[in-house]
């Protein structure tokens, strides 16, 4: 999604407290010709951390928002949808999930979705932006019992970094990471080369992989979605990909699991974990609509099927937008 915050009298707001935004909006610049708007009740929070552009925003129709370099990355309305269908698919297809890693995730919708597994002992939360947690937790109310969890433990580093440090593995690795933009700290962790010699070597036997994979649209998929799919494609045995609509997003969005064990997805069994497995009800993910996912239309499916593509760190593609580190005016 977008590349630029604008609202009106953006440069009088110090970032200090909330302000009122009477008739104002929020407007994301998600291509050169389209635009996506926003009412707002206040922003909340705005500051530029050593990495990201970070803006809370109050909206009318989705709640609180967290924008990152201009670009909507959760909306408090439909957040389940994005963070069930990132977390819980692999959680399920794992046949005794019990250590999970998350790459990014500061908001902590992601911890909160994997907490609700029982068999989960450790959740692993590795977050670049000190800040971003910081406001998350104050702010997201609905993530407060995850930050206090004991199964939670919170790092603060680069993941990448952190994965090449540590000598422990993981049932479960999951990529919550902004999406990749010129400039931005994220798009190294979409590489070939950081899956295959750092990525893979830290999951256990019969480990998972999934990652959130950007805008999966009719006429958004081939920005990162596709390559992304076919990247992870040159590292894993099997690899699946699914998508379904975010309204906060305005489109659909994708991810793609992956796994050196194949996968078996059949709804009555899906659906018997779920009563098993989980803590509380999922909202938007059963058997059936987790099958129904995978189920690509044929625009999508065959450019996934044709992409030749590899993401690398000399030719990177990126969605619209630009990370804080290729602006030249703030």
């Amino acid at each position: 999604m977008g590349e630029a915050v604008m609202f009106p009298n953006y440069h009088e707001f110090d970032g200090t407290k909330p302000r009122d935004m009477n008739d104002s909006w929020f407007e994301e610049v998600i291509d050169d010709n389209l635009k996506w708007s926003f009412a707002l009740n206040s922003v909340l929070h705005r500051g530029i951390s050593e990495y990201q552009e970070i803006v809370l925003l109050d909206t009318k129709r989705f709640g609180k928002a967290l924008v990152i370099d201009g670009k909507m990355q959760s909306a408090e309305s439909d957040e389940f949808i994005y963070h069930e269908c990132l977390i819980h698919p692999s959680l399920l297809c794992h046949p005794n999930p019990k250590t999970l890693f998350i790459m990014g995730g500061g908001e902590g919708s992601s911890a909160r979705e994997a907490l609700k597994h029982k068999s989960i002992e450790k959740v692993t939360m590795c977050d670049i932006d000190e800040e971003v947690v910081a406001f998350c937790r104050q702010h997201l109310t609905a993530n407060k019992e995850a930050f206090r969890n004991k199964l939670l433990e919170l790092v603060i580093n680069d993941a990448k970094i952190e994965l090449e440090e540590r000598k422990d593995k993981f049932d479960i690795i999951v990529g919550d990471l902004a999406d990749p933009v010129e400039g931005g700290p994220c798009y190294q962790l979409y590489t070939k080369s950081f899956y295959q010699a750092i990525l893979k070597p830290r999951l256990n036997p019969h480990g998972i992989f999934v990652t959130q994979a950007g805008p999966a649209g009719v006429f958004t998929h081939q920005e990162v979605f596709s390559s992304i799919y076919n990247t992870i494609k040159q590292v894993f045995k099997y690899v699946v990909a699914y998508t379904t609509h975010v309204p906060s997003f305005a489109d659909e969005w994708g991810w793609v699991m992956a796994s050196d064990s194949p996968f078996f997805i059949e709804e009555e069994t899906m659906d018997k974990k779920i009563r098993e497995m989980i803590n509380g009800e999922l909202l938007y993910l059963d058997g059936a609509s987790f099958y129904s996912l995978t189920v690509l239309n044929k625009m999508v499916s065959s450019s996934l099927k044709n992409e030749t593509h590899v993401y690398t760190e000399h030719n990177a593609r990126f969605i619209h937008g630009q990370g804080v580190g290729k602006k030249d005016t703030i």
